[in-house]
């Protein structure tokens, strides 16, 4: 939260031509999984509508995401944003990992600023956030998101503006990184 990732997924998406994914993967894993308000409790990263899926649903939703995702790469020209997609695609010859990174002071002052809240607040937010996520990775796939060996390429957006980190990121697909056929990136959007 904060770091730009989404909008540089956005950027990647429109100069590469691709699809960029986000919460419609999440949306169609939840109705995969029969389980349709897991896509309300995934979206809900800061916990705010106290949801919580038991974890047959929360494992079963997992699978799907994964299964999503495999199909979204197999069918090539994608940009998957954020769900574990680091640890689910790892591997995969075809798909480059990508981690959006920027300091926490940078990230809080930039939620306050977009959502016209106090810094309190936005502290809060991407703290939240930032549990949330590294507890869902840490949970269901035993991974830490500080591991620096699930990414091909970390960027830090406190001083690379979104259109240099997409051009980066395109540059990497079309150089073949981090295979020859690269046809996929999949972006997590983290703290540093």
């Amino acid at each position: 939260m904060g770091s730009l990732g989404r909008d540089v997924a956005r950027a990647v998406g429109e100069r590469l031509g691709y699809r960029v994914v986000w919460r419609e993967l999440i949306n169609q894993a939840a109705r995969r999984a029969g389980q349709p308000e897991l896509a309300l409790a995934a979206i809900d990263e800061l916990g705010l509508l106290g949801l919580a899926p038991p974890t047959a649903a929360i494992e079963s939703y997992t699978r799907a995401v994964a299964a999503v995702m495999e199909e979204l790469v197999a069918a090539g020209n994608v940009v998957i944003v954020g769900r574990a997609g680091q640890i689910i695609l790892r591997g995969r010859p075809d798909v480059l990992h990508v981690r959006v990174v920027a300091p926490l002071p940078i990230r809080i002052a930039r939620i306050a600023d977009q959502q016209g809240v106090s810094l309190d607040a936005a502290r809060a937010q991407v703290e939240a956030s930032d549990r949330s996520r590294r507890a869902y990775l840490k949970r269901f796939h035993h991974c830490d998101w500080d591991d620096p060996d699930l990414y091909d390429l970390i960027i830090n957006t406190e001083r690379i503006d979104v259109s240099i980190a997409a051009d980066m990121i395109c540059a990497a697909v079309r150089a073949g990184a981090p295979a020859a056929t690269s046809s996929s990136a999949a972006l997590g959007e983290t703290a540093l």
